[in-house]
C-alpha cells in the first residue's frame, strides 16, 4: 500500500544516537520526495526542531510538545497551539504535589521560533534538569504557573518516568490534562485534556482530507503510543519500549540501524 502521509517521532526514531540523520535515511527522504506529505510529531519545543529541519531535503510542518504546538518550518511560524490554563496548570500541581514534591517547568509559545526563543522555557529553584539547558529562567512558583502554558513538566529524579507516571496519573482527572512521557528518567509531559499527537496530527489530515487508514507513522515512546495506534500502519523502533512495540503493527530496525530508512525504501521504493 502506498501512504499519503508520513509522521514520525524524531529522538530515538528519525534521528540516531549522534542526533544526525544518516545518509541512508536522507537518499530515502530525498528520493521520495513530494510522493506523500512528511510531518514530524515530536515532544520537542519547535525551537529544538530546527537542528533537526536543517538536517533534511525539505523543510517540513512540525507537530512539537507532544501535539500542543504546529510548526511550519518553512514559514516560520507557529500555525496552532493548544495551550494549558492558569488555573489548571495550578490546579495539577497542587495535585501532583500532594503525591510527591515534584519540580515544575514550563514551556509557552509565541508566533515564531524567534518569538518563542524569548524566556519561553520556566523552571522553578527545585526543578533538576534531565538535559544540559542555557536557555530557561528559573522564577518562584506562582511566577511560573501564573501564565497559559502548552507543555507542564514534573520532575522527580528519584523514580523513572513510568514509576512517575504510575504515581501521578491516578491524582489527576483525565479530563483535567494528557500526560505522557518520552524518556526514562523521572520526567512527566503534561498537555492540555485530549492533546496527543495522534489528535493533532488527525487535525492536519482532515484539513488535507487524508485518513487514518493513509497514515505510516513511527516512534519509540509512551507518548507516540496514540500516533502509533491511530495511522493505518504504526511502525515501533526495535529500540522502542516494549509496550509501543507491542501495540505496533510492525517493528522496524532501530533508529541506529536506519530502521525509518528501511520502511520507507519498501514501501515506496528505493
Amino acid at each position: 500500500m502506498t501512504y499519503k502521509l508520513v509522521a514520525s517521532d524524531v529522538d530515538g526514531t528519525l534521528i540516531n544516537s549522534a542526533e544526525r540523520i544518516s545518509p541512508r535515511l536522507y537518499r530515502a527522504l530525498e528520493c521520495t520526495n513530494g510522493r506523500y506529505h512528511f510531518v514530524i510529531a515530536t515532544g520537542r519545543p519547535a525551537r529544538w526542531v530546527i537542528p533537526l529541519v536543517n538536517q533534511l531535503p525539505f523543510k517540513p510542518v512540525c507537530i512539537c510538545a507532544n501535539g500542543a504546538v504546529v510548526y511550519d518550518s518553512a514559514r516560520d511560524r507557529i500555525i496552532k497551539n493548544h495551550s494549558i490554563q492558569a488555573e489548571v496548570l495550578r490546579a495539577v500541581v497542587s495535585k501532583a504535589r500532594e503525591v510527591l514534591p515534584v519540580g515544575v517547568a514550563v514551556e509557552r509559545c509565541g508566533t515564531s521560533v524567534l518569538d518563542i526563543n524569548q524566556g519561553c522555557y520556566v523552571v522553578t529553584e527545585d526543578y533538576a534538569h534531565a538535559w544540559d539547558s542555557t536557555e530557561h529562567s528559573v522564577v518562584d512558583l506562582d511566577s511560573a504557573l501564573a501564565e497559559p502554558a502548552v507543555k507542564l513538566l514534573l520532575r522527580y529524579e528519584a523514580l523513572t518516568a513510568p514509576e512517575l507516571f504510575d504515581l501521578i496519573r491516578p491524582a489527576i482527572p483525565t479530563d483535567l490534562v494528557h500526560i505522557t512521557y518520552s524518556i526514562n528518567e523521572g520526567l512527566l509531559e503534561v498537555s492540555a485534556p485530549n492533546i496527543t499527537k495522534a489528535q493533532t496530527l488527525k487535525e492536519l489530515c482532515d484539513d488535507m482530507g487524508i485518513a487514518a487508514k493513509d497514515v505510516l507513522a513511527f516512534g519509540d515512546m509512551r507518548n507516540d503510543r496514540e500516533m502509533i495506534e491511530w495511522a493505518g500502519h504504526g511502525v515501533a523502533m526495535a529500540n522502542a519500549q516494549q509496550e509501543l512495540r507491542a501495540c505496533a503493527d510492525e517493528v522496524t530496525a532501530s533508529n541506529d540501524d536506519d530502521g525509518v530508512a528501511r520502511i520507507l525504501e519498501r514501501v515506496f521504493g528505493e
